[in-house]
């Protein structure tokens, strides 16, 4: 137990990978671990899709925003929402399911599932001593990513993980403090006690960030978040999660 909660907490992102593949033993362990994940009315909602031709994996790499690493991981996971076996299951049961699997409700049950099973992917890895990365950034340019990985109607491509041998070692990034996070019974909403929190950990992430980049970066964290959210991203994203059939209604 102690040594699940070392590796829970000794999380970091990792950028940088020896070129060592992952073997089939790591890659079946890591898929059965996602698997064991908890999946809501056993609905299993998604399929992960490994890429292992160097020339697709180069082209999610640009897709993602240029980030070489996606190319020179172990192995690049692909985590997508799914309800595409479940609309054949009503084909072959003769039930109606439509309605159902192109609800909202649907649409978020396969990415709470996708993200239990990918958490539980990166956990298992790390417990190998793999380092890992999420990949928010193929969804920058999912038509062209949906073509890589030919995915049908009622599954969406979501993000990607990279895994692989670390090639190199970072301090834990400083996360927001505990009671910023876990109200009690109720949601604490007072913004003068938000504020005096949100300044504590501005300045303990500026600290931290002043010492990984010697002195190149010291922003806060309400500083990262304003400007990034400034800018409109994937703004296409309604529109195609819809013509894949998903969250219609």
């Amino acid at each position: 137990m102690k040594k699940t909660i070392e590796t829970l907490m000794n999380h970091r992102s990792v950028r940088k990978f020896k070129d060592v593949e992952l073997t089939k033993s790591q890659i079946k362990t890591i898929v059965s671990a996602a698997q064991m994940a908890s999946t809501s009315s056993f609905i299993q909602a998604y399929t992960i899709i490994g890429v292992t031709d160097k020339e697709k994996k180069k082209k999610l790499a640009a897709l993602a925003g240029g980030q070489e690493y996606v190319a020179e991981s172990g192995h690049l996971f692909i985590f997508c929402a799914d309800l595409y076996r479940h609309s054949l299951i009503g084909e072959w049961e003769n039930a109606d399911v439509t309605p159902s699997i192109e609800s909202t409700e649907k649409f978020m049950v396969t990415l709470i599932d996708a993200a239990l099973a990918a958490q539980n992917a990166a956990i298992a890895a790390e417990s190998m001593g793999l380092g890992i990365c999420y990949i928010g950034g193929i969804r920058n340019e999912l038509n062209e990513v949906n073509k890589i990985i030919d995915a049908p109607d009622y599954v969406l491509p979501l993000f990607g993980l990279t895994v692989g041998v670390p090639d190199q070692h970072t301090e834990v990034k400083p996360r927001m403090p505990f009671s910023m996070v876990y109200h009690e019974n109720t949601y604490q909403k007072e913004p003068e006690l938000l504020k005096r929190n949100l300044d504590e950990y501005n300045q303990q992430l500026s600290a931290y960030y002043d010492k990984r980049t010697q002195g190149l970066r010291n922003d806060g964290w309400s500083d990262q978040m304003a400007k990034m959210l400034q800018r409109k991203s994937r703004m296409y994203m309604k529109e195609f999660v819809e013509g894949k059939k998903l969250n219609r209604h």
